[in-house]
């Protein structure tokens, strides 16, 4: 098996190609949507859409039209402990949910070009929660009341924050806490954890999670915590893609549609939204 490079978009899809994988960086996935729903090409493309909702709604729109298959790459829905956890909700293993946590951390800053096109910590670091709450539990986010603060300038220049926090609000009444920040000394720390009224479990909790405990007899992890979303996620990308092939192949629906790609980034701005007027935001003020 072979690659080969093509010149532009445009050149490889005229060239003739059954799919199309949109892994550029985010200002340029609508554009590129848009010539693969054209072009009447499936395609996978990571998150988000688009950073606000109008040019997400014209890609939706177009891809309705155009009847195509998307999938978007919240590749949590395709990782092992995620799985697992969506399972336990759904064979009602842990009783009714009353509440979840969710922490995404990164080990340290992303590059200053990268933040200033980003669209901020909601809908770039935190959608991947949004979203995979909702998924997970099998309701949506009715409300967000959402407060960060920035630590470093370089998040102050973009008008950006790079420590944040989240309670959230679920339809059918279970209540979630979201931590996200830009700086983690002891790795990239991705968990979840569910408290039922049967059983409790946590995603992400292995000897490479990286948080120290401080309890006497405590016995220190002499693995070391995960290095960044590539290390920790490696398998369920190469699973998202393969269900992605499939999903082409059998000509079946979206693992990941569009549209749940545009409730998760809904939820983004109303945490947005939230933090400027230092208030409750309820889903559909935003939708």
């Amino acid at each position: 098996m072979s690659a080969e490079c093509a010149d532009s978009p445009e050149l490889l899809v005229n060239a003739g190609v059954d799919a199309l994988v949109i892994a550029a960086a985010t200002p340029a996935h609508a554009r590129l949507l848009h010539m693969a729903a054209d072009a009447r090409l499936p395609a996978f493309c990571e998150k988000p859409i688009a950073l606000d909702l109008a040019a997400t709604d014209e890609v939706i729109e177009h891809v309705r039209k155009a009847g195509t298959m998307v999938q978007i790459g919240f590749q949590r829905r395709f990782d092992a402990g995620y799985r697992a956890a969506h399972d336990a909700v759904r064979s009602h293993s842990l009783g009714d949910v009353h509440v979840v946590r969710l922490a995404t951390h990164d080990p340290k800053p992303p590059p200053e070009e990268y933040v200033a096109a980003s669209g901020g910590i909601w809908r770039d670091l935190a959608i991947h929660d949004f979203d995979v709450a909702a998924w997970v539990l099998g309701h949506g986010i009715v409300e967000v009341y959402a407060d960060g603060d920035a630590h470093d300038e370089l998040f102050t220049r973009h008008g950006d924050i790079d420590a944040a926090c989240a309670t959230l609000k679920f339809e059918g009444g279970t209540v979630g806490v979201l931590t996200a920040t830009r700086n983690d000394p002891r790795g990239y720390d991705v968990r979840m954890e569910l408290f039922g009224l049967n059983d409790s479990v946590a995603v992400g909790w292995d000897d490479r999670t990286p948080l120290r405990s401080i309890e006497p007899a405590a016995q220190p992890s002499r693995a070391e915590g995960y290095r960044d979303f590539m290390e920790r996620f490696a398998l369920a990308y190469r699973v998202e893609l393969q269900a992605f092939l499939e999903a082409v192949r059998s000509g079946g629906e979206s693992p990941c549609p569009v549209t749940d790609a545009r409730r998760a980034l809904v939820v983004a701005l109303a945490a947005d939204r939230s933090v400027r007027e230092h208030r409750p935001v309820r889903i559909e003020e935003v939708a």
